[in-house]
């Protein structure tokens, strides 16, 4: 984290013109650098302007003062940008560098947002207004001393708890999180009517719909990855959302699976393979999302199609055949051969799967590996 000393001397003119200038070099070069003054303080703020440009383009544009921890913590802009909320006031429990707040406070009137840590507070509040926020009140306060005072009225509460323990452990648990939104909840609900939660990825979206039983659940991923699990807690559920940022959503109503049973599995007959994104399996939706797009889908959801799919979440590959999971026969056809290798619901590592086929890393061929009831299958991708 920043000391006080350091946020000083990062907002002096000095230190300001010092990043700008090293921005785009070598932050060890920079560290090292004996005409640079603070050089060490100034490389690292260069480090973590260059790792900005990708997740937080606003901030590393504007060149805000990024300590390392809150940024490790930060939510993407991507993901930030994409919550559904909006309306006259919100209260974001855990500002912390001020990802979230900084697009709620376009979508809100006002937005009140509370961080415990004093400086990182201050240091928000600095990076908004470089932003050129002017809508946002940040109190350094702990969520349960603001909840506490009487005549609060919002329309959406946010929070994000720090899923960290004192140790530096990840907690899963929400209760174990800071602050317990589960102990703050009446605090909550005498506050405002609507609730927004951000969990980790890992949470379960059952589990959030056993908490919030009338809530929207949405998981959301980027590039492939699960980033979050948003709970909507407005009494619009109970519903699921799988969405993949830049391609799309998949809802359903309900807190339950639904059962789609596909067709037995033929294998001459499948010309394409479907990869759905890792939001369909977080959210439970694979099956939902298939039916109708994949004439069969494996245990471990990768779809099967005769004809292209349109509208999938996720990879579409083409395929080149399929054919039982013959180690031996393989091996005689493939050793030697680089390989990218895809496997879901296979008992083998890939590194072993590799050793027991003679194939390294390479582009000679493609193929995924899978299972279809007692069945194992290699699918080669054209």
């Amino acid at each position: 984290m920043i000391t006080p000393e350091e946020y000083i001397l990062l907002q002096t003119p000095a230190l300001r013109e010092a990043v700008a200038a090293a921005r785009g070099r070598d932050p060890l070069e920079v560290a090292l650098d004996a005409r640079i003054p603070h050089a060490r303080l100034v490389a690292t703020q260069v480090k973590y302007l260059a790792r900005a440009q990708h997740k937080l383009p606003s901030f590393a544009a504007a060149q805000c003062i990024l300590p390392p921890r809150a940024f490790e913590q930060a939510s993407s802009e991507a993901c930030a940008a994409h919550k559904e909320i909006s309306g006259d006031a919100v209260l974001d429990l855990t500002c912390g560098l001020g990802v979230d707040t900084f697009y709620l406070s376009r979508r809100f009137r006002h937005v009140v947002a509370l961080e415990s840590d004093p400086l990182l507070a201050r240091i928000t509040s600095d990076n908004l207004a470089r932003l050129g926020v002017r809508n946002v009140e940040i109190l350094a306060l702990r969520a349960e001393e603001y909840l506490a005072r009487e005549g609060l009225h919002f329309d959406w509460i946010y929070a994000d708890p720090d899923r960290r323990s004192a140790a530096g452990l990840k907690q899963l648990r929400l209760e174990a999180c800071s602050p317990d939104i589960l102990a703050l909840r009446p605090l909550i609900e005498r506050a405002a009517p609507r609730l927004c939660l951000k969990n980790s990825p890992l949470f379960d979206v059952a589990e959030a719909l056993r908490l919030f039983p009338q809530s929207r659940v949405e998981v959301l991923s980027l590039g492939g990855e699960c980033k979050e699990v948003l709970v909507y807690a407005d009494g619009r559920g109970p519903a699921r959302t799988a969405t993949a940022l830049g391609l799309g959503s998949c809802m359903a109503k309900g807190a339950e699976d639904v059962e789609v049973p596909p067709p037995a599995f033929d294998p001459e007959r499948y010309r394409w393979l479907v990869i759905p994104d890792v939001a369909l399996q977080k959210a439970r939706l694979v099956r939902h999302h298939l039916a109708g797009r994949a004439d069969c889908w494996s245990e471990n959801s990768y779809g099967f199609a005769a004809e292209r799919p349109e509208g999938v979440l996720g990879r579409v590959c083409e395929i080149e055949r399929i054919e039982p999971y013959d180690p031996r026969r393989l091996k005689r056809a493939w050793k030697g051969l680089g390989a990218e290798v895809l496997k879901r619901d296979f008992p083998l590592a890939t590194e072993e799967l590799m050793r027991r086929l003679g194939l390294h890393a390479g582009a000679d061929l493609r193929v995924a590996f899978t299972k279809t009831g007692n069945d194992f299958w290699a699918i080669r991708l054209k």
